[in-house]
């Protein structure tokens, strides 16, 4: 927490998010689909290991980094152990982890250029045209 160890930012990576305070609802779903695959795999110590880092981080965020703002477990905290769980290489993890939200990005990115200069959540509004579709063969 006070940047000394690991990449020295201090942060809990899988905790806080920018719009969920109060509970991230993709960490809630997906925390249902890592019991089941700790369970399967004998892996609920490290489960219980997230579990507690979801229950006592925010107390330390509060208390050693001084922040005030809600912070919840994030979708984040479970993808890597589920990505572990079921034999995925760690180098592939940021890989998916862009892929996931590269439509969001990019839809995040139109709205500043298009829109009113800043991100509107959730809306989205297209400036394409339409276009057809060719199939893959086709193209």
């Amino acid at each position: 927490m006070r940047g000394e160890e690991f990449d020295g930012t201090g942060l809990i990576y899988g905790l806080g998010h920018a719009v969920y305070t109060v509970s991230d609802p993709r960490a809630v779903i997906i925390k249902k689909y890592a019991r089941g695959l700790a369970e399967a795999k004998g892996r609920e110590r490290k489960l219980h290991l997230l579990e507690n880092i979801e229950k006592l981080g925010p107390g330390v965020m509060r208390d050693v980094r001084g922040v005030k703002k809600p912070i919840c477990a994030n979708i984040d905290l479970y993808t890597g152990f589920i990505y572990s769980m079921l034999g995925i290489p760690q180098d592939m993890y940021t890989a998916i982890f862009a892929m996931a939200r590269l439509a969001g990005w990019c839809a995040h990115r139109m709205e500043e250029l298009y829109g009113s200069g800043r991100i509107i959540r959730p809306a989205y509004n297209s400036v394409m045209g339409d276009g057809n579709y060719v199939p893959m063969a086709q193209r």
